[in-house]
């Protein structure tokens, strides 16, 4: 008598293996739909965070500013010291006891705001630190004096244009437009004005920067205008002993 002999076709066999090879498919299909997910959800995480950041690091530089002096030796002026504080539309210099390298703990540095044109389209603002150490090192960006658009009498410095490079900081990127407006008290109504450029000896009652972003992803937080208000209210102009 013959015995049944038991088994697998090649048919049940190709049908096995067939059907393995899609469930694998699809679990590493969905594995990788979850990664992809949550890369996306990562990166705009951490675009939220730098735009926060940012506007954390500007409100901590014009809050550590210092009211500083700057020797521009020039014609009719010779030897003479001024207020250090550069304020026009795409420029800013100024001298602040925060800095991105050493935050509020180390020395005070000058920094040194600049719109510039981004890499593909847009305008993007940058920042520079460099190594404070008196009126001389101030005196090193700036090449004479010229008369001052807002006061007749008062001499402003003429800067040396801001120079971009491997340690230039961006702050922000691909936006529409950035502008930077000085805030002027005034002791009448409407008691404040924005101007597009400071020639004042006083530091400016508040500092804007103005940034509208280029049409990206609604899911991301835009970067907003900047408005930082400036405690310090002393006359450069003046000696102050200590009892004042």
């Amino acid at each position: 008598m013959k015995s049944a002999e038991r088994g697998v076709t090649l048919i049940e066999l190709l049908i096995a293996v067939t059907l393995v090879a899609l469930l694998s498919t699809g679990m590493l299909m969905a594995i990788r739909l979850g990664l992809s997910t949550m890369e996306k959800t990562n990166a705009r995480l951490y675009g939220n965070r730098r735009v926060m950041s940012v506007n954390r690091i500007i409100d901590s530089q014009i809050a550590g500013i210092v009211q500083t002096k700057t020797e521009c030796i020039a014609s009719g002026n010779p030897g003479g010291s001024i207020s250090f504080f550069q304020g026009e539309q795409q420029t800013m210099r100024f001298v602040s006891t925060y800095s991105l390298d050493d935050a509020a703990r180390g020395y005070p540095k000058i920094l040194e705001f600049q719109v510039i044109p981004g890499e593909h389209e847009g305008v993007r603002l940058i920042v520079n630190e460099l190594i404070y150490a008196g009126p001389p090192s101030t005196g090193r960006l700036c090449f004479g004096l010229r008369p001052n658009p807002l006061l007749a009498n008062q001499p402003t410095p003429a800067f040396l244009p801001v120079e971009t490079g491997p340690r230039s900081f961006v702050l922000a990127d691909r936006l529409a437009t950035c502008r930077l407006w000085y805030r002027e008290a005034l002791p009448d109504p409407p008691f404040e004005r924005w101007l597009p450029a400071w020639g004042n000896p006083l530091l400016p009652s508040a500092i804007r920067i103005e940034m509208a972003p280029l049409p990206s992803d609604k899911m991301r937080l835009p970067l907003v205008t900047v408005t930082a208000p400036i405690r310090i209210t002393r006359d450069p102009r003046m000696n102050y002993d200590a009892t004042n």
